[in-house]
């Protein structure tokens, strides 16, 4: 089988770049390379394109005599996007009806695409796939946008499409150098640097991390198996969920740090507890959580510590700064 991935030298992208070449298949894909790097993909065994994927003309180049295109390629900033709203939308949903696009015209069988827990919003959790939303930000909004879009497109154009919801997933390859996201390498990135980490609010946010590990064979069926087809599916854990406190306590254990964290004021628009449910991965996937919540953050802390901290890099310019914009996003704190 040949796989195209999108965002393929960014954390998702990779590591489903390394598990499709061991499983034998034609590995190709793109990334514009702002949030992605190639040092995270095995760049002699797979055919790489610098290439963004809002270039419609672009994408439908590259994408050639494939089977299957997995779309990962986003800016996966939930809390920027109320800000550099323009920004995330832009690559979120032009980006993906680009792909989807391209996809359709190169006559490819299957589209995966990965959406975010983000569209759910401001419902009660745990989530459900089937149930009504209400996405509280532009991420969401541009997330779920792009799902409907590639419903009318699959059905106007007869093509194979399936939806998968990650979610917090974290592992090696993760960008930890990023201001604006992953708050698990975040937090080791800040500590090793013997720096105090920053919480937003009162901290009791409450969130379920998932292991890549735990992640990519559950995309792998929507990637393969042809019983499963026009579906959307929560991927990761519904067990172990911890509040941003409690993950503090943990990374202060295993690096030995003994200073409190620095509270600030809330992100607008941040869904206080946010936890899908599992029920339909199990059922029809077989997903398991394999990997508990202390062995995936000490894989985070190992990579980390191994690569070495990072100086973080601001990388995308704030469209709205004003009160309510974040002082750690203003005044670049981190």
């Amino acid at each position: 089988m040949k796989i195209f991935i999108t965002g393929i030298a960014g954390f998702l992208g990779a590591n489903l770049a390394d598990y499709y070449l061991k499983k034998g298949f034609k590995v190709s894909g793109c990334d514009n390379l702002i949030g992605g790097t190639v040092d995270n993909i095995s760049i002699n065994d797979l055919q790489f394109f610098k290439a963004d994927c809002e270039n419609l003309d672009e994408m439908t180049k590259i994408i050639k005599d494939v089977d299957v295109v997995i779309h990962t390629a986003a800016y996966p900033h939930e809390g920027l996007s109320s800000f550099s709203p323009y920004l995330i939308c832009k690559s979120n949903y032009i980006g993906s009806v680009s792909v989807f696009t391209a996809a359709i015209q190169n006559n490819v069988k299957r589209i995966v695409f990965c959406s975010s827990m983000a569209r759910y919003g401001d419902v009660d959790p745990p989530f459900f796939e089937e149930q009504k939303v209400r996405p509280v930000d532009p991420y969401g909004v541009s997330k779920l946008a792009a799902e409907h879009t590639l419903k009318i497109l699959a059905d106007t154009h007869n093509i194979e499409y399936n939806i998968a919801v990650p979610h917090n997933i974290i592992g090696p390859k993760q960008k930890y150098d990023d201001p604006y996201r992953n708050v698990v390498s975040i937090m080791t990135n800040l500590i090793l640097q013997n720096r105090r980490p920053i919480i937003y609010g009162d901290g009791e946010q409450t969130r379920s991390f998932s292991d890549i590990d735990d992640c990519i064979y559950c995309l792998d069926k929507l990637v393969t198996d042809k019983k499963i087809n026009r579906e959307i599916f929560n991927i990761g854990p519904d067990e172990e969920n911890i509040s941003i406190n409690e993950l503090y306590k943990i990374l202060c254990n295993k690096l030995q740090y003994n200073e409190p964290a620095e509270y600030v004021p809330d992100r607008p628009n941040e869904v206080k507890h946010a936890i899908c449910s599992s029920n339909k991965a199990r059922k029809l996937l077989g997903y398991k959580t394999s990997v508990n919540l202390d062995d995936s953050i000490q894989k985070v802390v190992d990579y980390i510590k191994l690569i070495g901290p990072r100086k973080f890099t601001y990388n995308y310019n704030l469209e709205i700064n004003n009160e309510k914009t974040p002082d750690t996003w203003k005044k670049k704190i981190f």
